[in-house]
Parts: structure tokens; C-alpha cells; sequence
């Protein structure tokens, strides 16, 4: 018979820490480590031995040590952070991702002894996250829309070629990436990449600044500048809400397409220009060539290699890639341990149209960031407009019935009040009497065939 009892508590602990696949450690109130398991000298590589009696810091080289460091957070505050996400370097020099979770450590009367830290390798889910991310990442773009990636499959051929190509999409889908994307790919990529969106200049400022001047070309011209065609020799630049441009520019753009030559403004000697032309624009151009607002002939010109993004609503699957996407790029940028997204969070999202599309996923991303110390983002971190009721947000009354409505309203009660007297029912809504019968037949209102005042009268 076994006259051991069972272990005491103190020794169940630690077969329980010595046990586990997490790393633990403790320090006490002057940040020196006095416990070290198993699992945390596997994961560092450094032995216990090694390890208790120095700096936490000395042993992690953590890029949390160098900030905001969860565990001295909850020494600060007294309270737990469960999941925060770092890196350590191992005793090999290796950087490996983390989750650390903390709390305060305290003897039997509640006196703080110091804070202890437990830790979880995560190189393995990142490798397969890494593995599955990658397979939906194309340039600095990612998705997993069967629509995207066909067109992520056309790039690389796209853009081994120099023609001409045309990008449609609506306003945030992304244009100037994929124009980049393009450009990185092609044998032009160390030559310079210049975007210009030609919908925010006046004519002759597009024209100065994509051609140059010629000293004396217009008052303020005291010396010749170079324009982004000269600047962008060799390599690409991209024209971005192409649609909006005037008849003339188009009349001078379609002249550099046809001919590789512009002139500066104030010149009269052609400059030969080798950049590749990428065009841009959130309008319907085809539309806009059939009602004589796009020159048909430059239309052709720059459609020849024809690319759509499709918007965010019609690629709701990527809302979870770009998310996570948004949220390792503000923790770099901001120095932040936001975890994640919450379910219900997420749920709210999926439920958006973005009219703004990814544009404005990453800014309700970032407005969460502002809102969220720590943790998962959850739906009080995301803007009040995205809580409000679904279907108030998909069927707004479109404003044009809701002003008919309210005409028709207002003229049926004026024509009611005075006994369907026409004249009568003009004056009180301070209409002439031709107005009101316009209105009447827009309105498809029906008037009685008398006139209230041939009754009364």
C-alpha cells in the first residue's frame, strides 16, 4: 500500500504548470522573474535556470516591452488583458508571434506579489493564416471573390504589355492600387509611378501640370516646368477620374495617345513621350460617349485592356480578410494590441451596403480603433449609423416620392378646405392657378369635373 497522500496544493500547481503547453512565468514587484515553467523555457529556449532572478525584458526582448506592455498595464491598473498579441525573440535569435494573457499575482490575504504572465506560441497559426492569406493576396490587394481573382490571375500578362488600359469601378474600390499593382509588375516597375486626378483640376491647370510650360505661357510662367508626361518617362502614369474631363482635354489627350507626342503649354516643338497610360473613372463611360458627353474616338483609345473592380457589396466575403487586414495595420501604425473583430461586430458589417466601399470599411476600422483600448472590436466600438435598424438603413423613402407625397397631401387638403374651388385652393398655397393644375396632372390627382366656385355660386 502507498503510504504517500495525495500532493499538496502548492505540488499540484506546479505539475499542473510544468504540465501545460503554455508558457508562465511570475515576477515580483521590481520586474525580476521568479518562476519559469517548462512550456516557457521550450518556447524561448532559454532554461529556467537562466531565466529567474533577471529582467522579464532581458529574457522576452518583446516589441511589447519596448511599449505598451500588458503586464505592466496590470500592475498599473490592478486589472487582467487576456489575448493580447506581441512578438518575442527566442534564444536563437528567431522572432516568433505570441498571445500573452496577465494578471496580478497575490499571497492567501491578497497582497500583490508581483504579476504573472502566461504566454502561447502562435507560430503555427500563423504559418497556416500566412499559407491561406497568401493565397488571396496579390500585390498589396487581397480577396477571395471569384471576380477578383480572375482578374488577379490577368494581371501579371496585363502588365508585361504597354497598352493602354481602362480601370471602372466605383469611388474606393481600389483604382490606384490596382493601377500600382499593374505597374509593379511590369518591366517598368523602377521607373516612376504618377497619379493625377484630373476631376479636381480646372483645364488649364490639368494642362500645366501634365505637359509643362514654357516660360512666359501665361502670366505667372516665369520659368519652363516640367509636366508629370515628362516626369513619368519610362514609366507609368495613371489618369484618374478620366470621365470628368472637359471636350478640349480630351481633344489634346487623344492627340498624346495617337501620336506619343505633347506639347508644353507656350511650345511649339512635340516632346516624344514612352509612359504607359492607365485611365481611371467611377463613371459609366460608354454611357457617357452615347450621350455625347466622352469623345467616342478616345473612348477606344484607352479601352483597350478593360479592368472592373466590383464594389464591396457585391464581395462581402472579403469583409473578414480586409478587416483583419486594417487591424495589423493599425496596430503597427498606432501601437495598439486590438485582438480582432467579435462576431456580432462583424455581423454589423455584414450587413452594410459601403456605398463608400473598402474606403470606407477602413474608416469605420479606424473610427473603431479610436473607440477601442483593448480586445476585440465589438459593435459599441463601430459608428452609430451601423447599429441603427437594417431595414431603416435599405429602403430609405426616396426623396422624390417623399416631396410628391407631401404636394399631394397639401393640394387635396387646399382643394377640400375650399369646397374644390380651384382658384381658392391656388391662393391658400400661394400658387398662381396655372402652377396648380401643372401640379395637379404631375400628381395624377383627379379634381371632380365642377369647379367649387360654378357650385357655390
Amino acid at each position: 500500500m502507498n503510504s504517500k497522500g495525495p500532493p499538496a496544493p502548492l505540488e499540484c500547481t506546479e505539475i499542473i504548470l510544468e504540465s501545460i503547453s503554455d508558457g508562465v512565468f511570475t515576477v515580483d514587484l521590481h520586474w525580476r522573474i521568479t518562476s519559469f515553467n517548462r512550456a516557457a523555457e521550450e518556447i524561448t529556449g532559454i532554461s529556467r535556470h537562466e531565466a529567474i532572478g533577471r529582467y522579464c525584458w532581458e529574457v522576452f526582448r518583446s516589441n511589447m516591452c519596448e511599449g505598451d506592455c500588458a503586464l505592466r498595464r496590470t500592475m498599473e491598473v490592478g486589472k487582467s488583458f487576456v489575448s493580447s498579441a506581441t512578438s518575442i525573440i527566442t534564444s536563437n535569435k528567431k522572432q516568433i508571434p505570441i498571445t500573452v494573457s496577465t494578471s496580478l499575482l497575490k499571497d492567501g490575504s491578497g497582497e500583490i506579489l508581483g504579476g504573472v504572465e502566461v504566454f502561447r506560441d502562435m507560430s503555427l497559426i500563423e504559418e497556416l493564416r500566412r499559407d491561406l492569406r497568401s493565397s488571396f493576396l496579390f500585390s498589396d490587394m487581397i480577396s477571395r471573390s471569384p471576380a477578383m481573382l480572375e482578374l488577379f490571375g490577368m494581371l501579371d500578362q496585363i502588365a508585361q504589355s504597354d497598352s493602354t488600359v481602362l480601370i471602372e469601378g466605383e469611388t474606393g474600390t481600389g483604382k490606384e492600387l490596382l493601377s500600382r499593382a499593374i505597374h509593379n509588375l511590369s518591366p517598368r516597375q523602377d521607373q516612376p509611378f504618377i497619379a493625377i486626378n484630373c476631376g479636381a483640376l480646372p483645364d488649364t491647370l490639368l494642362e500645366s501640370e501634365l505637359f509643362g510650360y514654357k516660360a512666359g505661357a501665361f502670366t505667372d510662367a516665369r520659368s519652363d516646368r516640367q509636366g508629370l508626361f515628362s516626369a513619368a518617362e519610362k514609366g507609368t502614369i495613371l489618369l484618374d477620374e478620366i470621365g470628368d474631363t472637359s471636350p478640349a482635354f480630351q481633344v489634346r489627350l487623344l492627340r498624346v495617345l495617337e501620336d506619343h507626342t505633347f506639347q508644353p503649354l507656350g511650345s511649339t516643338v512635340p516632346i516624344k513621350t514612352n509612359a504607359r497610360l492607365i485611365a481611371a473613372t467611377n463613371r459609366d463611360l460608354h454611357g457617357l460617349v452615347e450621350t455625347n458627353q466622352f469623345r467616342r474616338d478616345l473612348f477606344y483609345r484607352i479601352n483597350i485592356i478593360a479592368l472592373r473592380l466590383p464594389p464591396l457589396r457585391d464581395r462581402m466575403e472579403d469583409i473578414p480578410l480586409l478587416v483583419d487586414r486594417f487591424i495589423a495595420k493599425l496596430n503597427r501604425r498606432k501601437k495598439k494590441l486590438i485582438s480582432g473583430i467579435d462576431e456580432q461586430a462583424l455581423d454589423l458589417l455584414l450587413q452594410h451596403d459601403f456605398p463608400g466601399n473598402i474606403r470606407e470599411l477602413e474608416n469605420i476600422i479606424e473610427h473603431a480603433f479610436v473607440l477601442c483600448p483593448e480586445g476585440p472590436i465589438t459593435p459599441r466600438h463601430l459608428p452609430a449609423f451601423l447599429n441603427l435598424p437594417i431595414q431603416k438603413l435599405r429602403s430609405p423613402a426616396p426623396i422624390d416620392k417623399t416631396v410628391a407625397d407631401s404636394e399631394r397631401d397639401a393640394i387635396l387638403k387646399a382643394l377640400h378646405n375650399n369646397h374644390n374651388n380651384r382658384t381658392a385652393a391656388a391662393m391658400q398655397l400661394g400658387l398662381h392657378k396655372s402652377t396648380l393644375f401643372r401640379k395637379v396632372k404631375k400628381l395624377g390627382i383627379s379634381l371632380p369635373e365642377q369647379d367649387g366656385r360654378s357650385t357655390r355660386s
